[in-house]
């Protein structure tokens, strides 16, 4: 029976050759790729770059993080019995979207301390939760601003009023409303959060709940990071000098020993 494939002058077999990627397949085919980036980046993690110190030391300043954002989404619509939903816990850190209309847009990260239905209020600095002091291991006390008005609110909360410190006007007003006994209960729907850096944080303390709504997602773990200073310009100017020095620095300034570090 003859054979359906050419035969050489040496009697071997040659391959059929392999059909060329056209054009609009090889379009089609990075189409895909993007879209299913572009998928992951909006709905199932994101890249986040810490900017200032009100973590530490549990996060740095230039610590770039993965956050998940697909666990703290609320249950909605056909697939959310299908999306791994988990309440969010006190304790975790998040990211969210400052609840300041001032601060519209920026993203801030901080730590879950209370939860709808808690009562807050600190003493000497220490944080009691439903009456209970925290034990809070994370947590760093490296001064910050000494000034006695200040010392008072940051360490006696809520005993003092915010009014003055740079938080929206309206804080105060919201704070008052929701003091029982000495104690801040936080409502249905927002929580309460703080940093670790407890003296170094503008957080709940200065510009209120963070709203349910705003939360973007839980960071997961650091994939990189880079010695930063905590100031960073927004100029063009100075944000392209910036990149040079991580271009020229990448190795001797990478935090190594931080590479895929968790975040707890």
């Amino acid at each position: 029976m003859a054979s359906k494939e050419k035969i050489d002058k040496k009697g071997s077999s040659k391959k059929p050759e392999k059909k060329k990627e056209t054009l609009p397949e090889s379009i089609s085919g990075i189409a895909a790729v993007l879209v299913s980036g572009l998928f992951i980046i909006t709905f199932v993690m994101q890249a986040f770059a810490i900017p200032s110190g009100s973590m530490e030391n549990t996060l740095l300043v230039g610590d770039h993080v993965f956050v998940d954002r697909i666990s703290p989404t609320a249950k909605a619509g056909y697939i959310g019995p299908l999306m791994p939903y988990r309440p969010i816990r006190r304790g975790e850190i998040v990211v969210f979207v400052h609840p300041n209309p001032d601060e519209k847009g920026i993203y801030v990260v901080k730590r879950i301390i209370g939860i709808p239905g808690d009562r807050i209020h600190l003493q000497s600095g220490v944080v009691y939760r439903n009456g209970q002091p925290l034990n809070e291991p994370y947590v760093i006390h490296s001064g910050g601003n000494s000034d006695p008005d200040n010392v008072r609110f940051r360490d006696e909360f809520p005993q003092y009023s915010p009014a003055g410190r740079g938080g929206p006007s309206w804080w105060p007003m919201i704070l008052h409303e929701n003091i029982q006994g000495g104690d801040l209960v936080i409502p249905e729907g927002n929580y309460f959060g703080m940093g670790d850096n407890r003296e170094n944080s503008l957080d709940s303390r200065y510009w209120g709940f963070i709203p349910r709504e705003n939360i973007v997602g839980r960071p997961m773990f650091v994939y990189w990071s880079f010695e930063t200073p905590p100031s960073q310009s927004t100029s063009w100017t100075e944000q392209a000098g910036q990149l040079l020095h991580t271009a020229i620095h990448f190795f001797d300034k990478t935090r190594w020993g931080r590479m895929f570090h968790m975040v707890r």
